[in-house]
């Protein structure tokens, strides 16, 4: 049980560590400290949703099913290029930080939905968390133990990143700082929209 336990914390840190769309969304959050606590966590759950979706089942219907993996890659696209034309226009701005943050924050309920659209209309999500790790896992002696550990490792990874984050964000809450962010997560959301598209 613990051996499936540690291989899925394994996987799962390998994969998720890496710069994507999803870490630029809860990194911006928590350097805005607009709900990075509930995105962290939301960001948490539905990984912990998908591995075992993908553990138990889910990961040999997309395998065997290309419409729908078409029509993950074509919305995820559009809502990616969208989301990277708002960060680069928000970097071409003058606005720091902490102007941004006295112009009021959004509702927890429309971060929370940005949050689930970066996360679920991205189909990397679904060729890495599910199919991926949840094909590994369905080959393990305890696939529930596997997505314990792949949970355990989203857990630790999304709130070092929260908390990290929002800890960092007086440090640099400079104009160019947080512009160079923006323009940052506006390259990561056209690069990952580019991957869908001409892959």
């Amino acid at each position: 049980m613990w051996q499936s336990y540690l291989n899925g914390m394994l996987v799962a840190f390998g994969l998720i560590m890496a710069i994507g769309a999803q870490n630029a969304f809860v990194l911006a959050q928590s350097l805005r400290r607009e709900h990075h606590l509930p995105v962290a966590a939301l960001c948490v759950l539905c990984d912990a949703i998908l591995v075992a979706a993908g553990v138990f089942g889910l990961a040999t219907v997309l395998a065997h099913n290309p419409t729908l993996l078409a029509v993950a890659r074509w919305g995820g696209a559009v809502f990616l290029v969208w989301y990277g034309a708002k960060a680069l226009r928000s970097a071409c701005s003058r606005q720091s930080l902490q102007h941004q943050q006295g112009q009021g924050t959004r509702s927890r309920r429309a971060v929370l939905l940005s949050a689930l659209a970066v996360t679920l209309l991205n189909p990397h999500v679904y060729l890495d968390t599910v199919l991926l790790i949840g094909s590994l896992g369905a080959q393990q002696t305890a696939p529930g133990a596997y997505v314990a550990g792949a949970a355990s490792a989203s857990l630790v990874w999304f709130s070092t990143l929260a908390v990290g984050a929002a800890w960092l964000a007086p440090w640099l809450a400079r104009p160019a700082t947080w512009r160079m962010l923006d323009l940052m997560v506006a390259v990561m959301m056209f690069a990952v929209a580019a991957q869908l598209i001409f892959d």
